[in-house]
C-alpha cells in the first residue's frame, strides 16, 4: 500500500529549498494551506517564486511569507487586499506577473495535464497580449521589467475567425494545498470555496504537499466524491478540524 502520510508539516516541507517555485491553493482566505505556510516560514525558506490566485492579507495566508520578505516573485490574478504587497511591488522589491483569473486557472491545469501552451481570447487587444505591463518597478517610479509581447493568432471555431493569445502553462517545483478530507493514498475532497485553485495548484506541482482536516483510511472515501485523485498528491499531513479559518471581509445584515 502507498502510504503518503507525513508526521508533521515541518517534515513535509523540509526539503523545499531557497529559490523554489510553488503553486499554492486558496481563494481569498478560503482554503489557504496555513499550517504548511507557517512551517515554511518557520524554517526560513526565501527567494520563492509563488503562483497563487492572491497573496493573502498582511498577517494571514501568503502574506506571512511576504511580510518576512521571503517571496521574490508572485504570479497572481488579484492582489488588492494586501498593503505590504503594494509597498513591496511599487518599491521594486517584488516582481509581479499579473494574470487574468481564468487564464491562471487554465495555465495551472494545463501544466498538470502535460499541455505546454494554449490559445485563449482573454487578453487580446490589451497589454496582456501586447506587452508592457509592469512586472518590477525600479523604486523610483520607473518600470525595470515589463511583460513581453505574446503571440496572437487567428482561429475560427464555429466558423467566425477571432484572435487568440498564446499562454504558456505553469509547472512548479512544489505545490501546497488544503483539503477537507483525504486518505493515505492522497485522494482529496475539498469543501466549497476551498475547491477554487487548490486542485489546480496540486496538479501543477512536481511534488504536491497537502494538509487535510481529516485523514481516513483508503476505501473510506466515496470514489464518486473525490475531487482530486491521489496520483497528483505526494505527501499528506493531517492538521485537524480545529485550525483557524479567517474571513477577509465579514458581511452581515444590519441589526442581525
Amino acid at each position: 500500500m502507498i502510504d503518503k502520510q507525513w508526521a508533521s508539516a515541518a517534515e513535509a516541507v523540509a526539503d523545499i529549498p531557497d529559490g523554489a517555485s510553488l503553486a499554492v491553493g486558496g481563494f481569498g482566505l478560503s482554503g489557504n494551506p496555513m499550517v504548511l505556510i507557517e512551517a515554511l516560514h518557520a524554517q526560513g525558506t526565501r527567494d520563492l517564486s509563488i503562483v497563487s490566485n492572491n497573496c493573502g492579507v498582511d498577517d494571514w495566508g501568503l502574506g506571512i511569507l511576504l511580510g518576512a520578505q521571503r517571496i521574490r516573485k508572485m504570479t497572481s490574478s488579484y492582489v488588492g487586499e494586501n498593503k505590504e504587497f503594494e509597498r513591496q511591488f511599487l518599491s521594486g522589491e517584488l516582481e509581479l506577473e499579473l494574470t487574468p483569473q481564468g487564464t491562471l486557472a487554465e495555465k495551472l491545469r494545463a501544466g498538470g495535464a502535460g499541455i505546454a501552451a494554449f490559445f485563449t481570447q482573454t487578453g487580446v487587444g490589451t497589454q496582456v497580449a501586447e506587452g508592457g505591463l509592469p512586472r518590477r518597478y525600479d523604486g523610483a517610479g520607473g518600470v525595470a521589467v515589463a511583460s513581453p509581447v505574446k503571440e496572437v493568432r487567428s482561429f475560427a471555431p464555429g466558423g467566425a475567425p477571432r484572435d487568440y493569445v498564446l499562454e504558456e502553462s505553469i509547472v512548479t517545483d512544489f505545490a501546497l494545498v488544503h483539503a477537507w478530507r483525504g486518505d493515505r493514498h492522497g485522494n482529496l475532497i475539498f469543501n466549497k470555496a476551498a475547491r477554487n485553485f487548490n486542485p489546480l495548484a496540486a496538479q501543477a506541482g512536481r511534488i504536491c504537499i497537502a494538509q487535510v482536516e481529516e485523514l481516513v483510511e483508503p476505501g473510506e472515501l466515496d470514489p464518486d466524491q473525490v475531487h482530486l485523485p491521489g496520483v497528483y498528491v505526494h505527501r499528506i499531513v493531517e492538521v485537524g478540524t480545529g485550525i483557524e479559518k479567517r474571513i477577509e471581509r465579514r458581511t452581515v445584515t444590519e441589526g442581525a
